[in-house]
């Protein structure tokens, strides 16, 4: 049913743009001119001036529009570049608990020790310290910070900071007491206890921080819905128009929906992520100034998933869910844990890990298969790809879809050039975040070396191999120009080069980070590109990402953010 509304809504759009009468000036909203309009159409057009009404493109073209729509309201570019709207494939949107200090912040383990001292002088001893952003490379100490480093400024409170990417956390002591952890503790399934030359606990989990993070009190759903919609404003802000949240569940449906009755605990890898009815319930509630949203649905296992009436495509242009994801088959650089056919460099024998067998990531596919669901599994490391894909490709073969677009979540590794053929016959996309290489490097090169280093966050290869992709960031950072500048030249934050060869053009990585996104979605009649018909979703920026410097693609500003027509954001 929802695909036959889809396709009668494509219709209708169509039947629309090729019937409509003439519009006359009095009808228009917005005149954009004397600028520079990247359509990213078929050609990549470049056109000067475009007219809004409706929420939608009216019309593209030179600035004599200005004399064909004299009454709308005219926005001068003044030289600007106007664009289609970034569309993040791979977000994750996290509000900010009463609790919670933001080590994204800081510039040294100095500084996350003051943010910490400071909030437990805030809350007093025995309440919960959580936060989520840290990142060793960009510390004044380069290093990690430890369980030490924690103790010595909030003995009395339990800690628990979770590095950016949130594949690995550290503990103090207090709340490493709380979660039953002590040094003789067994490593969990697909995850990494570590330890100090001694033997003791350093306070570093590699992926299963919810053995953690599972104790800290979670704040209400009212307390938390401000903090989401600051954070979705946010992402407006970069210029992004349409997110696709990477992790929401259906735990707080009720348990004949798929829900989870008291007292049962939520979904791995959920803990803590907003939930499809917390969604639901903002976009209900807030104007039209919020970001269009796509979201994932964590597997919550079969029987659940049997019993949630909803699958991909159900909802609105607002609000819709889209593929079972990410849930993870294996673990991340953040960690690192991928999964890897060979060894890590300078570990002999340690691989990566998983957190499914192959007969439960089958079982997750068929499942989902068969209730209507996209799919978009987290697969990293390349024997993760080749795994996850092999999965796939068997599960189409023996159901054939026509249009199912089914993709694998990051894709950082390269797989063999058997697996990429497999992907690009049966249709198999990667959403991929070449940001990565900008903020992982460090990371990469601890891991691997030689060829599977030097084609890390691989884009040309499969492109020419005939694998789709859409871009994506996973908030490593946000930033779509982070994104862009590394997929163009290939460049970490530390100025190190990686495989110039997997590089892109400029045209390319702007198409794959809007008109491909929108396609992984069933946008593609509705945005990602400056066309007649479309939304008005667009972005204007200080400068033309076409022709600036590569350098001056990390510099460049968003100077307004538009949502079906109507200005969301300037600067």
């Amino acid at each position: 049913m929802i695909q036959m509304k889809r396709i009668a809504g494509i219709l209708t759009l169509l039947m629309s743009a090729a019937v409509a009468p003439p519009v006359t000036a009095a009808s228009s909203d917005l005149v954009f001119y004397n600028g520079k309009v990247l359509t990213v159409d078929e050609h990549f057009s470049i056109r000067s001036a475009l007219v809004v009404r409706d929420g939608r493109i009216e019309a593209v073209g030179a600035d004599e529009l200005l004399e064909r729509y004299p009454q709308a309201k005219r926005i001068d570019l003044n030289g600007r570049t106007l664009m289609p709207g970034f569309i993040d494939t791979h977000v994750h949107v996290l509000g900010l608990s009463h609790r919670a200090i933001e080590p994204a912040k800081a510039k040294s383990i100095a500084e996350i020790q003051r943010m910490v001292a400071a909030k437990a002088a805030e809350l007093g001893p025995g309440e919960w310290i959580e936060g989520l952003g840290w990142d060793e490379a960009v510390l004044a100490e380069q290093r990690v910070p430890i369980r030490a480093d924690l103790d010595a400024v909030a003995p009395d409170n339990p800690v628990v900071l979770r590095r950016a990417g949130g594949h690995s956390a550290v503990s103090n002591s207090l709340a490493l007491k709380l979660a039953g952890i002590d040094a003789h503790t067994p490593d969990p399934p697909g995850g990494l206890i570590e330890h100090q030359p001694d033997g003791e606990l350093n306070g570093i989990i590699r992926e299963r921080v919810e053995l953690v993070t599972r104790l800290v009190p979670r704040d209400t759903p009212a307390q938390m819905r401000p903090t989401y919609v600051r954070a979705l404003q946010r992402l407006a802000s970069l210029g992004i128009t349409t997110v696709m949240d990477a992790l929401t569940t259906i735990d707080d449906e009720s348990p004949e929906r798929g829900g989870i009755g008291r007292g049962e605990p939520p979904s791995m890898w959920a803990e803590g992520r907003p939930t499809w009815a917390v969604f639901r319930s903002i976009y209900a509630a807030q104007s039209a100034d919020l970001p269009r949203m796509i979201c994932y649905i964590a597997w919550p296992g079969a029987q659940r998933l049997k019993a949630f009436p909803y699958h991909t495509g159900y909802g609105d242009d607002r609000l819709k869910l889209g593929p079972l994801g990410e849930t993870p088959y294996d673990g991340g650089f953040s960690g690192p844990t991928v999964l890897t056919k060979d060894d890590y460099k300078d570990q002999p024998g340690f691989r990566g890990t998983t957190f499914m067998t192959i007969d439960a990531a089958r079982q997750m596919v068929q499942v989902s298969a068969s209730r209507g669901w996209q799919l978009g599994i987290h697969a990293m490391g390349d024997q993760a790809i080749e795994a996850m894909a092999s999965i796939y490709d068997a599960e189409l073969r023996s159901h054939p879809k026509r249009d199912h677009r089914w993709f694998l979540a990051h894709f950082t590794m390269l797989p063999s050039a058997q697996t990429l053929s497999m992907m690009a016959k049966n249709g198999t996309w990667a959403a991929a975040q070449p940001n990565f290489l900008y903020t992982l490097g460090h990371r990469y090169e601890q891991t691997l070396d030689g060829d599977r280093l030097q084609h890390i966050n691989p884009v040309q290869t499969p492109l020419r191999s005939g694998v789709h992709m859409a871009f994506g960031s996973d908030n490593l950072p946000n930033g779509p120009m982070v994104g862009l500048y590394a997929a163009v030249t290939r460049t970490g934050r530390d100025g190190k080069i990686f495989g110039l060869g997997e590089a892109v053009s400029r045209e390319e990585a702007i198409r794959l980070y809007t008109e491909k996104a929108a396609y992984l979605a069933w946008d593609e009649n509705k945005k990602g590109t400056l066309e007649p018909g479309k939304f008005a979703d667009m972005v204007v920026l200080d400068k033309d990402p076409l022709t600036v410097s590569p350098e001056e693609l990390l510099t460049t500003q968003v100077d307004m953010t538009i949502i079906a027509g109507r200005i969301v954001y300037t600067r």
